[in-house]
Formats: C-alpha cells, structure tokens, sequence
C-alpha cells in the first residue's frame, strides 16, 4: 500500500500523462480515495460482474456499489 502523500503523487503523476498525452489510462485500483480523485469514468465489478458505471458522483451514490464495497449506506461528513 501507498501512504497519503505517495497517494497524492501517483495522482499528480496520473493527471499530468492523461493530460500533456491526451490518452485514456486504465486504472485498476482498490483505494477508493485515489479512485474518485482521478478518474473521470468509473466502472465497478464485482465477482467480476459489472455492477455500475458512471461518474464519480454517480458512483459514490449507487446502492449496488455501497451494498458490495461498504456493507451499508455512506454517511454524509457533517
């Protein structure tokens, strides 16, 4: 595993590819923090059934993703 500013580095690193190579990056990934900050497009598995696939927005919300990754619904940080 990475640490948080290893983390952010790999982000930095990812986004400047992506942008100064105008190329599309597959990204398979379990830190769901990295996920979310890179990606434009996600598509999630499970027991390799693809089981949603949008944005992050889109993704952090679906019930399908928050029942297999999390076990129950994402509390909001208040």
């Amino acid at each position: 595993g990475m640490n948080p500013t290893e983390t952010m580095e790999l982000m930095e690193v990812i986004r400047t590819i992506r942008n100064k190579f105008n190329v599309a990056i597959l990204l398979i990934e379990h830190d769901m923090n990295l996920v979310m900050g890179i990606c434009q497009r996600i598509i999630v598995l499970d027991y390799g059934r693809v089981i949603a696939q949008g944005a992050p927005a889109e993704i952090s919300k679906n019930q399908m993703v928050i029942k297999a990754y999390l076990g129950k619904e994402m509390e909001n940080d208040a």
